[in-house]
């Protein structure tokens, strides 16, 4: 393929998917106090996990330097940059400021989508952007389609644990122990500008998957021919649940189910999932 899609690492997708959409990825930084981890193929997931349950300080994370994406971009011939939303994370900065670098070298063919989502979200605005290079759509047409997409696309998550919300003052310690007490699963999402916005509050998993579906059906998007990703935190087993509910009561033609690399695991926590359609 010639035409290559470049992704931040919160851009989670199985080595197959990542193969089937010829896709690069370029890696933010994961910060646990005083340690660093580099998002990429050599990240111990397990290790980082692990050493992000035991750590007491400040969690955060880096955004890739300019001059990975530089690298990334003057890498191929012509190529769609996807990033985490710039209400976010520094990544699309960077990416702009990468292509500038390789604008100046008159070694850039790129356009950069700024997903005002993450996770789930970046990985269907790359599957959308693939659906449209093998249709042959024009580099313009496909800029102005996906744009359109971005500005439509639902993205919700639910999370298990609240440990990173709060170590990053996100969320206050009584908060965080009132929601784990009473079992509210918080349903938050994007507010379709890139910022985090509370959608509901059920009680149980249960709850929570109906409120998800309901989400589906209130949105009003066409689901018939269109795909949806889940993405989760070492929850395979409420994915699949998910998955099979959202199949037995909508037509997408596709659902994807990928696991979440570093940055997604720092924030979505262990057992979160991300839902994007």
């Amino acid at each position: 393929m010639t035409c290559k899609i470049i992704v931040d690492s919160c851009c989670d997708m199985t080595p197959q998917l990542k193969e089937r959409l010829d896709v690069t990825s370029v890696p933010l930084t994961m910060i646990l106090g005083k340690n660093e981890f580099i998002d990429n193929n050599s990240l111990d997931l397990t290790r980082f996990m692990a050493e992000m349950k035991g750590c007491t300080e400040k969690v955060a994370s880096a955004s890739p330097s300019p001059l990975i994406y530089q690298e990334a971009i003057e890498n191929a011939r012509e190529s769609f940059v996807v990033t985490l939303s710039s209400r976010l994370s520094g990544s699309y900065a960077s990416a702009v400021t990468g292509k500038m670098l390789a604008d100046e070298r008159g070694k850039a063919d790129t356009y950069i989508f700024d997903s005002k989502s993450a996770s789930a979200g970046e990985v269907l605005i790359a599957v959308k952007i693939r659906e449209l290079l093998l249709k042959g759509t024009s580099r313009h047409n496909i800029i102005q389609a996906i744009n359109h997409f971005i500005e439509n696309m639902k993205t919700y998550f639910v999370l298990e644990q609240y440990g990173n919300l709060q170590k990053n003052g996100r969320l206050n310690r009584i908060t965080g122990k009132l929601i784990s007490v009473l079992n509210i699963k918080l349903v938050m999402g994007s507010d379709g500008s890139g910022n985090i916005a509370l959608y509901a509050k059920p009680r149980g998993i249960n709850q929570m998957i109906g409120k998800l579906l309901s989400l589906i059906e209130s949105s009003g998007k066409r689901t018939e021919g269109e795909s949806l990703v889940i993405s989760h935190c070492n929850n395979p087993g409420l994915a699949k649940r998910l998955k099979v509910a959202i199949g037995q009561k909508y037509h997408f033609k596709e659902i994807f189910v990928v696991p979440t690399g570093g940055i997604s695991s720092l924030y979505a926590d262990d057992r979160g999932i991300v839902l994007a359609f």
